[in-house]
């Protein structure tokens, strides 16, 4: 049989990629996929500025009973932080084969310890912790073909209907955010996609 194709829209700031990344590996693990990886930077597919304030308490709220629910810390990262370097470093992590490591540890970095991913300093220790080149990290994260990556998925996000983060694409389905991953497993099993 043939893999699937899951498009994976993510952007680093999203507290619900945090959660995701705690538990969308099942995805990899259990079934016969191909990823293919679109993250974001910037406000992409995220609510504007004036609205994520006003959604902010019910958010941090909506957060923290799922953070509990997986016995997971949360300890938000400054409000200014900027995810789009990180998105594009991913993308080297991707070509190094540690994107699933880049994420969780970038994930974990920002959320669970609250530092802000959008400073060198962060990034670098997020290498140091892979055991990737910082300085290769920093460069990436600069890299003007993976910046333009970020906006290119923007665009094609808005083309396959995807309107926030973390959206899942199966074909012609969406599934949007982190609490419909058991769907996305749901549909992989009913495509006959498990890993014998």
């Amino acid at each position: 049989m043939n893999n699937i194709d899951v498009k994976v829209y993510f952007n680093f700031r999203s507290p619900y990629c945090y959660l995701a990344s705690k538990t969308m590996w099942s995805i990899v693990d259990d079934f016969n996929v191909n990823i293919l990886w679109r993250p974001v930077g910037g406000w992409d597919l995220r609510s504007p500025p004036e609205r994520a304030k006003s959604k902010l308490p019910i958010a941090r709220q909506d957060m923290s009973r799922f953070a509990r629910r997986l016995g997971i810390p949360v300890i938000p990262p400054p409000a200014d932080t900027e995810p789009t370097a990180a998105g594009a470093a991913s993308l080297y992590a991707q070509e190094q084969g540690v994107l699933r490591e880049y994420i969780v540890e970038t994930m974990r970095i920002e959320w669970a310890e609250g530092q802000n991913i959008g400073e060198e300093s962060v990034l670098r220790e997020v290498a140091k912790r892979l055991n990737l080149d910082a300085d290769l990290v920093i460069t990436a994260s600069k890299n003007p073909v993976y910046l333009s990556t970020l906006a290119a998925n923007a665009a094609e996000a808005s083309t396959d209907g995807a309107i926030g983060v973390p959206s899942f694409i199966i074909g012609e389905e969406i599934f949007w955010g982190q609490d419909r991953i058991d769907f996305v497993l749901e549909k992989l099993t009913e495509l006959r996609a498990a890993k014998c």
